[in-house]
């Protein structure tokens, strides 16, 4: 891929791109981009793993919340996950759904990847009411939850940069042995600058963040979709003060490839995941400024005890330490204990048209 990069840099009219073209095509072009490819991702053989990928009980978590919720909010029995993935998560909820409603769910998923479109028929070929679609735009009106698991981390981002005061876009360019390389150009783009002053980051000298305008723009697809309903976005992300820390000094753009990071994405694009750590803050107020009401955010682990992952818990003890029950036991206890992989994601709850309070819905 690194020779078609190469191309479209030198196709431009100042010889580089930005990172948010070079993500794009690094993990969205279709037939070479990482997320078109027909290879595993997700799991233990792929390049990361990700928490509803641990256990079934992640999914069946969210469909006895949603369970309960709908019908105490008069919603229908609908749900759209954005970033389906594997199908994994929505074979979970449809199985615990089944097990806490009696009420015929609709199950809708949109999904770019037409490898991950195919594993899903694959895993929910025997339920009757889902649907795909490849973009949010194909979607109507729609009313009843919206979810989705590490959406946003995935999204192109702008890198910028201060150095001696004054603030640089870094872009890409050719580099003399045919690879990549960094370049910093001053920075002209006013979709950035508005997004720097509308939720008000403040960089120290030396300091790089990535800034993700194409956030703000889901943000409002999915407020327009939505009439009435809740929105629920896990990911893992900072807040405006934790990005402040010294060690967010360098920004947060990483490659995952075969389970190792990596803080060269430049290499190897088309063959790494390329992730970036969510604005919670700006997250939030884009969805405020889009009619989404904001409701409350947890830690992963805090909205699993909140909704009840403790009651799951098995009170029968198997010596055997590969029974069922023990997996589920495991399974639980690692979403919910102290360092594990939970700890390091949150769960934004925003809603439209519910006039409710986060006392009122948890």
């Amino acid at each position: 891929m690194n020779t078609y990069i190469n191309e479209i840099i030198d196709k431009s009219d100042r010889k580089r791109i930005t990172y948010a073209e070079y993500i794009k095509i690094a993990l969205y072009h279709p037939e070479q981009g990482y997320y078109m490819k027909n290879d595993e991702k997700i799991g233990r053989t792929g390049d990361f793993i990700t928490t509803s990928n641990i256990s079934n009980i992640y999914g069946k978590l969210f469909a006895k919340w949603y369970a309960e919720t709908h019908v105490k909010y008069n919603l229908p029995a609908a749900v759209c996950e954005i970033g389906g993935g594997t199908g994994r998560f929505a074979k979970a909820f449809l199985e615990g759904w089944n097990q806490y409603s009696s009420i015929p769910l609709t199950y809708t998923l949109i999904e770019s990847s037409p490898y991950h479109r195919q594993l899903q028929n694959e895993m929910l070929m025997e339920y009757k009411h889902f649907t795909q679609h490849k973009d949010i735009g194909e979607i109507g009106d729609f009313t009843g939850l919206v979810f989705s698991n590490e959406l946003f981390d995935a999204f192109p981002v702008h890198v910028i940069e201060k150095k001696d005061a004054v603030l640089f876009e870094v872009m890409i360019t050719s580099a003399e042995d045919g690879g990549l390389k960094e370049i910093l150009v001053p920075l002209e783009s006013q979709k950035i600058l508005n997004f720097i002053e509308k939720h008000e980051i403040d960089l120290k000298n030396g300091q790089r963040i990535e800034i993700p305008v194409e956030m703000e723009e889901m943000v409002r697809k999915i407020s327009n979709m939505l009439m009435q309903g809740i929105v629920v976005t896990v990911d893992y992300g900072y807040t405006k003060e934790e990005w402040q820390k010294p060690e967010r000094q360098k920004g947060s753009l990483r490659g995952f490839y075969r389970q190792q990071m990596y803080e060269d994405v430049l290499h190897n694009p088309g063959m790494m995941d390329i992730t970036s750590h969510v604005h919670f803050d700006a997250l939030i107020r884009s969805g405020v400024d889009n009619g989404l009401k904001f409701i409350a955010k947890y830690r992963q682990d805090e909205f699993f005890i909140k909704v009840g992952i403790l009651d799951e818990l098995s009170e029968s003890y198997d010596p055997n330490p590969f029974s069922e029950t023990s997996k589920r036991n495991r399974a639980i206890k690692s979403l919910v204990l102290p360092g594990g992989m939970s700890s390091a994601f949150h769960v934004i709850v925003q809603e439209k048209g519910l006039n409710t309070v986060e006392s009122e819905m948890f």
